[in-house]
C-alpha cells in the first residue's frame, strides 16, 4: 500500500471496529475478591442478600418508639423506663413497649417494635433504670433498615466493569469471596533498529538507547488498560531478524507493537514481514495524524500488529489514542480520560486533514488554567516528559488562537 494514501484516525477507529466483530471474546479467570482490584468484570454480580440483613443502629444510644419522645426538650424532658440492652453480634431477643427505652451501640440490631435511636449525647441517666431524653427523634431517625444499602437480588457489579476498592467493599460485605474476570490481554512490544541498544548500555556515538519499550509498557500497565505487555527486545534492521521475533510475539499475545521500521526507507521492513506472515495487504500504512504518520495497522492471524514510528513522543501518541482504542474494544472497558478547559498563550498552526496533537504544560493562574504549549520534534522525549497533557486539534481546523480556550486531556 501506498504509504501516502494516509488513513483518517477515524478511519482507523472504523477499520478497528470492524476487524473486532470478527474476534473471539476474551477468555476470563476466577479470582480471589482481594486479587481482584483494578481487574475488569467478566460477570454481572447479584445480591443473593439484603444489607443489612436486619435493622440496626447507626449511633450509640437507646432504642425507642419515636413518639414518645415528640415535645423533649432541654427544660422538659421525656422520661422513660431503661428496659434492658442489646447484645453485640447477638440478635436482639428483647421488644420495647411505649415509654421503655433499650440501650444499643452503633452497628446493633434493633430490638422489636423500636422505630428510631436517641443518641447517647441527647440523653442522661439519674439513675440506673431512668432515662432522660433531650432532644425528640423522627421515626427511623439513626436507624438503617433491611435492604436499605443493598437489596437482595440487586445488581452490584455489571459485566466490563473496571473493580474498585469501592466494589470490593460491596461484594465483601455481600459474601462474594471470588469473582471472575477478564484475562490480561498480552500485547507484545518489539524495538527496532541497528542504533538501539538496551538502557544498560552506554551508547557509542550513533547510538541511543531504548526508550519505546519501556515508554510503551508503562502506558499499557495502565490498570484501566488490562493488559500485561511483554518485551521481545531490540530486533536490529534485519527483515529475518523481524520475521522470526514477530512470528514468535503474534503466537504469544491478541496485540502486537513494533515501534522503528514503520516508514518506506530501504532498512523499513515492518510491512513486508507483517504482509508476508499475514498473507494479505496491511490494513493501512500511514495515518493523518502529527506526529505519528508513518503507522501501520496489519493483522497475522489473529493478532494485531501496529507499526508505530521509532521517535518517541510519535510512538507514544499512537499508542495512546490507536493501540488504546484497540485494547478498550477487546476489553469492553474504554479507557476515561480526565480534561480540564484551558486558554491557549499562542497561535498554533495546523494543517487541514491532519488530527495533530500538541503538548501543552498547564499553569493555574487568575482562577483559570493556561495551555502552555510545548513545541519540538517528536523525536524529543522531554517534550512529552514535561507536558501534562495534550490538545487534539481536528482534523477540519486550521489552527488554534491565542486566547481560545481549549480542552486539554490530562495524562
Amino acid at each position: 500500500m501506498d504509504f501516502f494514501h494516509c488513513v483518517s484516525l477515524n478511519d482507523a477507529y472504523e477499520l478497528l471496529k470492524a476487524d473486532f466483530s470478527k474476534q473471539d471474546t476474551l477468555e476470563t479467570e476466577k479470582v480471589s475478591l482481594e486479587s481482584s482490584l483494578e481487574r475488569i468484570s467478566a460477570e454481572d454480580i447479584f445480591a443473593l442478600e439484603s444489607l443489612p440483613p436486619f435493622n440496626r443502629s447507626t449511633v450509640d444510644g437507646f432504642a425507642v418508639f419515636s413518639q414518645d419522645t415528640f415535645g423533649a426538650s432541654e427544660t422538659s424532658p421525656a422520661l422513660f423506663l431503661v428496659a434492658g440492652e442489646v447484645i453485640m453480634g447477638q440478635e436482639a431477643d428483647i421488644s420495647v413497649s411505649s415509654g421503655q427505652a433499650i440501650a444499643i451501640s452503633t452497628g446493633g440490631m434493633m430490638p422489636g417494635k423500636a422505630d428510631a435511636v436517641v443518641m447517647i449525647e441527647n440523653t442522661e441517666n439519674p439513675d440506673r433504670d431512668t432515662l432522660l431524653v433531650f432532644q425528640p427523634v423522627a421515626p427511623l431517625e439513626n436507624v438503617v433498615t433491611v435492604g436499605e444499602d443493598v437489596k437482595k437480588g440487586e445488581l452490584m457489579l455489571t459485566k466490563g466493569k473496571l473493580i474498585t476498592p469501592s466494589d470490593i467493599g460491596i461484594l465483601a460485605a455481600c459474601g462474594v469471596f471470588e469473582l471472575s474476570v477478564q484475562k490480561k490481554i498480552k500485547v507484545g512490544i518489539i524495538s527496532t533498529g541497528d542504533e538501539i541498544v538496551d538502557i544498560s548500555c552506554a551508547p557509542l556515538f550513533g547510538q541511543i538507547r531504548d526508550v519505546n519499550s519501556y515508554a510503551l509498557s508503562a502506558m499499557l500497565k495502565d490498570a484501566k488498560m488490562n493488559c500485561e505487555p511483554i518485551c521481545y527486545g531490540i530486533v536490529k534492521d534485519s527483515y529475518d531478524d523481524l520475521k522470526v521475533i514477530l512470528k514468535k510475539a503474534v503466537s504469544e499475545n491478541k496485540i502486537v507493537i513494533i515501534s522503528g521500521g514503520s516508514s518506506v526507507g530501504t532498512r523499513d521492513h515492518t510491512v513486508r514481514v507483517i504482509e508476508e506472515l499475514g498473507k494479505q495487504k496491511v490494513l493501512f500504512h500511514g495515518l493523518s495524524m502529527k506526529p505519528g504518520k508513518p503507522s501501520i495497522l496489519g493483522k497475522v492471524e489473529n493478532t494485531l500488529v501496529f507499526g508505530l514510528p521509532g521517535h518517541p513522543v510519535a510512538a507514544m501518541t499512537v499508542c495512546a489514542k490507536l493501540v488504546n482504542f484497540a485494547v478498550g474494544l477487546f476489553s469492553g472497558c474504554e479507557k476515561k480520560n480526565f480534561f480540564v478547559m484551558a486558554t491557549l498563550t499562542r497561535n498554533i498552526v495546523s494543517a487541514p486533514g491532519r488530527d495533530d496533537f500538541l503538548r501543552v504544560k498547564l499553569k493555574f493562574q487568575d482562577g483559570k488554567y493556561w495551555a502552555q504549549p510545548i513545541l519540538g520534534k517528536s523525536g524529543l522525549i522531554s517534550t512529552m516528559a514535561r507536558a501534562d497533557g495534550i490538545v487534539h486539534i481536528d482534523a477540519d481546523i486550521n489552527g488554534l488562537y491565542v486566547g481560545e480556550t481549549v480542552k486539554v486531556e490530562i495524562f
